[in-house]
């Protein structure tokens, strides 16, 4: 691996997290270098989205998560946020009154670096397209570009990614790996959740699979050309 990975920015061990007195999370334990792109594969229900939601301070949490240095597991959401972590959630929170424009510039620059409207309209052109459209007229795939763009507008370079491409057409999910790529290329380092196994494939240095709340197994790029690595997460995904 090049040397750019050997410096870790998230390292999270015996992660344990609730939704009220349902115990969801049950020791994870990850970890994610600079400049990588890691996904969390697994079944619904299996904790992916409670993993980033414990990241984020999002749900009641107990273990230790290190970003950059930084102990988060008692901080804040807001102050987790300006550490330079982006967090685009499944739903997309939309503003359904608000335009595109107005959706994009609503989050607060917090760092230096974020990318400015005409990069944004560069990543995602469909959005210059649509600058005036309100958020109720957009697609599925123009949506999850607007949830994308405000947090790279913010100067977050940490993303936290989840189900990116779900319930979208085949060339909006090209489109959408297309600019992932790109941004890891650009520096950003990403944690996936990810259901579709051969867009995450196409695209990730390194796979943790999540069954039950737990980490049960780690699957690097190289690893998915041995035959009884895809055969474990084939059993593991049901594909």
């Amino acid at each position: 691996m090049p040397d750019v990975y050997h410096e870790t920015r998230l390292r999270v061990e015996e992660l344990n997290a609730f939704y009220g007195d349902s115990h969801v999370l049950h020791g994870i334990n990850l970890q994610v270098n600079r400049g990588e792109l890691v996904t969390l594969l697994g079944r619904n229900g299996a904790g992916k989205t409670s993993t980033l939601r414990a990241i984020m301070g999002l749900i009641r949490r107990r273990g230790d998560i290190r970003f950059d240095g930084a102990d988060l597991s008692r901080m804040a959401t807001h102050r987790i946020a300006r550490l330079g972590i982006g967090y685009v959630p499944e739903e997309r929170a939309i503003f359904s009154s608000l335009d595109v424009t107005e959706n994009l510039l609503l989050p607060p620059v917090i760092r230096p670096g974020g990318m400015t409207a005409e990069d944004i309209h560069q990543l995602f052109p469909n959005l210059k397209e649509r600058a005036k459209s309100q958020g109720t007229k957009l697609s599925g795939g123009e949506q999850q570009m607007l949830a994308m763009a405000r947090i790279l507008r913010t100067g977050a370079d940490f993303l936290l990614l989840d189900e990116i491409t779900e319930g979208l057409a085949p060339v909006i999910i090209e489109q959408i790996g297309i600019a992932v790529e790109l941004l890891k290329s650009r520096g950003y380092t990403i944690l996936l959740v990810e259901q579709n196994f051969p867009f995450a494939s196409r695209i990730a240095d390194r796979h943790y699979v999540v069954e039950h709340g737990r980490v049960v197994d780690m699957v690097t790029r190289e690893d998915l050309s041995n035959p009884a690595a895809t055969d474990r997460l084939h059993s593991y995904l049901g594909v």
